[in-house]
């Protein structure tokens, strides 16, 4: 039998190569959303999408209300979402996000005994953001295995980034050998209903440079 697993899945490009990963492994992929008050729900749309096609056992999509914290240009509409190259880590790093949503998704694996969670987090290409280094994910790993009565029994859990240390480029030529039609996939900022994206923020560029750089045309749909 495959082994169960939780996938962390925003409905963008690097969630959705992580998704294409895990169930090429062979596991039972179980994944997670999270409507946390951001811009749109596009991108929860295209998770939807992702699931389907790549067979998830479950998708759940969790509510959270981070409007009430703010400090982004993600979850609070008074601040703009950046459209120029910024210094140090921009306004659009959500306050303790990724903590937040690997700690739930502990809450599900140990419920699932589910050994893995993954997640799409990326240090090389990525705007900086602290909650996708490694340090983070080696310290949230090392606080799971203390954190739960299945590690204390002896189920150890592992947070699983076969992104972390890839170009945006890397990660595309992988999730197209798995399948992965990027068109699904929606990853910016500020994206219409239509998940057209805006060609402009931080994702947009990032993603623009990395098909650039893969040597394969942009199929995302932009805002005309």
């Amino acid at each position: 039998m495959s082994k169960p697993a939780v996938v962390l899945l925003s409905g963008g490009m690097d969630s959705a190569t992580v998704l294409a990963m895990a169930t090429a492994q062979g596991h039972e992929c179980h994944a997670l959303s999270f409507r946390y008050g951001q811009r749109h729900s596009a991108e929860l749309q295209a998770a939807a999408v992702l699931a389907e096609k790549f067979n998830a056992r479950a998708h759940r999509i969790i509510d959270l209300d981070l409007t009430g914290i703010g400090g982004s240009a993600l979850t609070d509409m008074s601040i703009d979402v950046p459209e120029q190259l910024a210094r140090g880590i921009p306004v659009t790093y959500v306050p303790a996000r990724n903590t937040v949503f690997l700690s739930i998704a502990l809450a599900w694996a140990e419920v699932l005994s589910a050994p893995d969670i993954y997640i799409g987090v990326n240090a090389v290409d990525y705007s900086g953001y602290p909650d996708c280094r490694p340090g983070f994910i080696e310290a949230f790993e090392t606080m799971a295995n203390l954190a739960t009565k299945a590690a204390v029994e002896g189920q150890s859990v592992h947070i699983n980034t076969p992104l972390i240390a890839l170009s945006k480029a890397e990660i595309i030529h992988h999730g197209i050998a798995l399948g992965v039609d990027y068109r699904d996939t929606v990853s910016c900022y500020q994206a219409d209903a239509q998940g057209r994206a805006c060609g402009k923020c931080d994702a947009c560029r990032l993603r623009k440079a990395g098909f650039e750089a893969a040597g394969i045309a942009d199929t995302t749909r932009y805002v005309e």
